[in-house]
């Protein structure tokens, strides 16, 4: 727990790297997760800008405060003791999205379904998979997130990032090191600020109607009407997370309020009131019995983040 004048110190110094309304005291992080859970940030900013993004980790590095990154929460559970140090949320105000010619530039705070739309509307091809991932772009790099037979590494070109250290780098596609659900930027530490996208001209008619159909198939397979965090475990080598899961007899089983989705086996969600404990107790329980019945070992897709 940090001194009252420690912390008034800290925020004074925050408040002259973003604008008052866009730094959070004792933040919820529940607010700021798709699986409506998570205890209170110590500090959570919201920059503007890879400048301002600088400028608060020059901040953060004075004060040896710990650093997490977050974009839409949408692939994260925060613990219920919350996250202590500072939370630098890439969202809205990094969120802008242009195109140069076959290139579109996004603010790594731009959601996915805007990116895909932008891109559709543009008459580009590439982006279509991406259409019903619950995330923004920063994040989706981030994890190399994928669906539908598509991937980012297939479209990414470049990215800019901050390091901790406050540097802004460009980063080649090769550089970024893709592997399944990783990046480089896992194990660097720099933070995700703007993505480019190397797509290509299509048939406006063809890329609208296979978005039409991706996002009626998953609306009719994943359990959108409650808070979740996405696709809970990575896909085992030659097998479906969900469909052993199932098989292991534990589509609808809870903890407190978590909830195996009944419509969905591969997703927890939050069936009302749901903790971190509660979610985290029912992913070991789910590792366990797939386990023991089927020799496999499940590993977590969501990032599980903070003090319990």
């Amino acid at each position: 727990m940090l001194k009252s004048d420690l912390r008034a110190e800290i925020t004074q110094q925050l408040n002259k790297a973003v604008a008052s309304d866009r730094l959070k005291i004792d933040e919820p992080m529940s607010m700021h997760t798709t699986f409506k859970i998570g205890g209170p940030a110590d500090f959570l900013v919201l920059p503007a800008s890879m400048q301002e993004v600088s400028a608060v980790l020059a901040v953060a590095k004075c004060y040896a405060l710990p650093v997490t990154v977050l974009g839409n929460g949408s692939n994260v559970l925060v613990l219920d003791r919350g996250i202590r140090g500072l939370v630098v949320k890439i969202g809205e105000h990094m969120s802008s999205i242009r195109r140069d010619g076959e290139v579109v530039i996004a603010g790594a705070g731009a959601l996915l379904a805007d990116v895909s739309g932008f891109a559709a509307d543009s008459a580009l091809t590439g982006m279509e998979f991406a259409i019903g991932i619950p995330g923004s772009i920063g994040g989706a790099v981030f994890m190399n997130a994928g669906a539908y037979d598509g991937e980012m590494k297939n479209v990414v070109r470049a990215v800019s990032a901050v390091s901790p250290d406050g540097i802004i780098t460009r980063f080649d596609h090769d550089e970024i090191q893709f592997g399944y659900r990783y990046s480089i930027f896992q194990e660097n530490h720099y933070i995700i600020c703007e993505v480019e996208l190397g797509l290509k001209h299509g048939d406006p008619r063809v890329i609208a109607r296979k978005m039409v159909d991706l996002t009626d198939r998953r609306e009719s397979k994943q359990p959108l009407e409650l808070p979740s965090a996405g696709s809970t475990f990575k896909r085992p080598p030659g097998y479906f997370a969900g469909t052993l899961i199932e098989q292991a007899g534990l589509k609808g089983f809870r903890v407190g309020g978590a909830q195996v989705s009944d419509k969905h086996a591969g997703f927890i969600v939050n069936a009302g009131g749901a903790t971190a404990a509660d979610v985290v107790k029912l992913i070991k329980e789910v590792q366990r019995r797939v386990n023991e019945k089927f020799g496999i070992m499940l590993h977590p897709e969501v990032r599980i983040i903070g003090e319990d």
